[in-house]
């Protein structure tokens, strides 16, 4: 059958039309499917989404015994550096009874370190710290000093029986002059009476007098570390009695013996996290690195102190 050159034409026409739109289809259906390459854009985006959200900040604020302030400042810039999100508020450095007072008057604190176990005792009795955070960080050495310029390159514990020195201490405020005056009980004669009439390791070293005794009108009591170091190193008395760390902190004395330790209770600084802290896990995480870590603990030693 002979077909007409225009329906020939007409019909070619037919399949063409349906060769594209089937192209077009497959087409259209194979970039459907194809997975879309993600544009380094994308990435970022993704993982901004999936990021940790940052750590809130934290201002600490710590109570800590005058001894530890040269020490502290430097260790707590260190933690700082590797731990931006904490800071530190301005740290109080007083006498250890002195921060019982002010945390008993209502003073903010999140971390306390004392300088003697009896302090923290009385802390802890008056519900200021959370007994189970409580340990001992540091201990210290008991020492007879003189003023750098001093005659007196040598001095003993017994030597201040004698009654030919003059003496500075802390008052009862300060734990180094509670250790000292339990020195004073076991000299002979005794230089210092306890008020029950203890000695030694079993006097708390506040209640009691130097009348009757070599030293009877020849002792000068400080309220700090810094004011007992002060009257040795402008000679006001003969020599002193501190930690080995006011030595490395206020400088002007010479260390010329080291109290035996078995004339005093164990010098021991406990530290713990407040009851009241707003911070307490931060507290204790600080607590835990400046006890541990190797730079903070080459500082703390650079100051004189060891951890106990």
């Amino acid at each position: 059958m002979k077909l007409s050159k225009r329906f020939v034409v007409m019909l070619l026409c037919v399949f063409a039309c349906v060769g594209i739109f089937a192209l077009g289809g497959c087409s259209s259906s194979s970039e459907a499917d194809t997975p879309q390459a993600t544009t380094p854009e994308t990435e970022t985006e993704v993982e901004a989404v999936t990021e940790e959200p940052a750590t809130d900040p934290v201002e600490l604020q710590i109570f800590a015994a005058n001894s530890l302030s040269k020490a502290m400042d430097e260790v707590q810039t260190l933690y700082t550096l590797e731990h931006p999100e904490v800071t530190f508020a301005d740290t109080q450095y007083e006498a250890s009874g002195t921060l019982n007072e002010m945390l008993g008057g209502g003073a903010y604190a999140d971390i306390l370190i004392t300088a003697s176990k009896n302090t923290m005792d009385d802390a802890a009795e008056a519900g200021y710290i959370d007994e189970a955070t409580r340990f001992d960080m540091f201990t210290n050495d008991l020492v007879i000093v003189a003023g750098t310029d001093s005659d007196v390159d040598k001095l003993e514990l017994e030597d201040l029986a004698s009654g030919n020195y003059t003496l500075a201490v802390g008052d009862a405020s300060v734990p180094a002059g509670n250790y000292a005056k339990q020195a004073l009980t076991t000299t002979d004669p005794q230089c210092w009476i306890s008020a029950d009439g203890a000695i030694g390791k079993d006097c708390s070293g506040k209640e009691g007098t130097f009348e009757g005794t070599p030293l009877e009108g020849k002792v000068t009591e400080g309220s700090s570390a810094g004011n007992v170091c002060s009257y040795a190193n402008s000679g006001d008395v003969d020599a002193a009695m501190v930690y080995s760390s006011d030595v490395y902190r206020f400088g002007g004395v010479k260390i010329v013996s080291v109290v035996p330790n078995d004339t005093h209770k164990p010098i021991l600084y406990p530290a713990a996290v407040c009851a009241d802290s707003e911070h307490a896990e931060a507290a204790a995480d600080f607590l835990d690195w400046a006890f541990t870590n190797e730079e903070a603990i080459k500082i703390w030693q650079e100051w004189g102190f060891e951890l106990a």
